[in-house]
């Protein structure tokens, strides 16, 4: 049975979210190409994208590398929102037409292909990334050209971007009430996991803070590259703190985690002593690491598969029927299909997709009853949302332990650390922006 807290409870989320953002720096120079690009948009205007009948946008994911096993699916998700939406008559009276691009888990490529999808291939818009660190290798791009990006992943806050809508999870949507649903029910002791990246690294600062602040205890902190499988140091410093069990919270993302849980039930460290929170593991994910790996551990998001709503059912059923119906769908997958929505729904408004500050401008206050209930963009860039924790139950579903009785609204900037502290965001007053300070 879901276990609600109630309202004033939650209210007490919109005074944490944390610490400043680490910047992915190109490592690489991009590779040249033969073909001219255009100059540089810098007027908020985006060039003509497409034929007379069609609207040309992007998708930039990663289709290979150690995050394909996440962001297949997503594509997949962004193609059925396209595919119903021109079927109805599309945009304006135009089709749609997406230019797929793969990321390759490559952070430098992202920021390749989000150029090539800006200059060569004019797209209006881009729907793309998953990670943070692929996420902060093409903000300089899409903010040097003032151009579009909608962004379907849960991340660690600490911006907000004129340049980008958020569709996913601000850590006041989903690490920090996870971690006081933990704290309440399952222990105060805490080892933290991650993959070597800033959203982790971030995540784990805005816990340790709020571990501070609420009478846990933390007993360990570790890391391993984005991709890597060596966790067995890990597990054994995760033995030696909590040699009587304790909280797992866990942020590796991709292949790490399919070696991570294997190891850690081989280990005999299973979800009875030693139960994980993961903020990167979902329905699909679940499917490739193995549900005999997972039962009984935890996840937080703002939508499951489980969730029973007769939006979730239509999305579930439109979903299985275009890609087979063993296929699964999860909380990255239903933000990325919602976000398209909600983009077709700006560019109506604003009576043009090629105009981007006229989208933007109507983008905000856009309500959509999506699958996980009815989602509000807020002036901030970012997405009013539901807040969900599940256990993962045999058939590899999540049995949802808890849920809030209405959407959250996001909190970009942390209010815990002191140089973040009362700031906030409002980009429908220019006075203000993206950072200013509220209090």
């Amino acid at each position: 049975m879901t276990k609600r807290f109630d309202r004033r409870k939650f209210l007490l989320y919109s005074s944490a979210t944390l610490t400043s953002s680490l910047f992915l720096k190109a490592c690489r120079t991009p590779t040249p190409t033969a073909t001219p690009v255009a100059s540089p948009t810098t007027t908020g205007t985006a060039p003509a994208a497409g034929s007379g009948n069609t609207i040309k946008v992007g998708i930039l994911h990663s289709l290979s590398g150690t995050m394909s096993i996440s962001e297949k699916s997503v594509v997949d998700a962004e193609q059925l929102a396209i595919e119903e939406i021109n079927k109805a008559g599309g945009v304006l009276g135009k089709q749609i037409e997406a230019v797929i691009e793969d990321g390759n888990s490559d952070w430098p490529t992202f920021a390749e292909k989000a150029k090539k999808l800006i200059d060569q291939d004019k797209v209006v818009t881009v729907f793309g990334c998953w990670t943070s660190a692929s996420r902060k290798a093409v903000l300089p791009v899409f903010e040097e050209k003032n151009h579009m990006l909608w962004y379907p992943v849960q991340y660690e806050g600490q911006e907000c971007s004129k340049n980008i809508f958020y569709t996913g999870a601000a850590p006041n949507q989903q690490i920090e009430p996870a971690v006081d649903w933990l704290l309440e029910n399952k222990g105060k002791k805490f080892f933290l996991v991650g993959s070597d990246y800033v959203f982790p690294r971030t995540a784990n600062t805005i816990i340790k803070a709020q571990l501070a602040a609420k009478g846990g205890e933390l007993v360990g902190e570790d890391y391993i590259p984005l991709g890597g499988t060596e966790v067995t140091p890990i597990i054994t410093k995760i033995k030696a703190a909590l040699p009587d069990g304790g909280v797992i919270f866990n942020s590796l993302n991709g292949d790490s985690n399919v070696a991570f849980f294997k190891q850690l039930q081989g280990a005999g460290l299973g979800p009875d002593k030693y139960p994980s929170m993961s903020v990167s593991i979902a329905e699909e994910e679940v499917k490739a690491i193995g549900v005999e790996y997972l039962k009984g551990h935890y996840a937080a998001w703002n939508y499951f598969m489980t969730v029973e709503t007769p939006e979730n059912q239509k999305f579930v059923e439109a979903f299985k029927a275009k890609y087979g119906n063993d296929r699964v769908t999860n909380d990255p997958m239903e933000a990325a299909y919602i976000m398209v929505y909600l983009w077709k729904q700006a560019v109506e408004k604003a009576g043009t997709a090629d105009d981007l500050e006229k989208v933007r401008a109507a983008a905000l206050g856009q309500t959509f009853d999506a699958p996980e209930g009815k989602v509000t963009l807020e002036n901030n860039h970012h997405l009013a949302k539901f807040v969900r924790l599940g256990q993962v139950r045999d058939d590899g579903l999540f049995e949802i332990a808890f849920a809030t009785p209405e959407a959250v609204k996001p909190i970009p900037w942390n209010q815990f650390v002191a140089e973040t502290q009362g700031f906030s965001c409002d980009w429908s007053d220019p006075a203000k922006g993206g950072k200013f300070k509220a209090t």
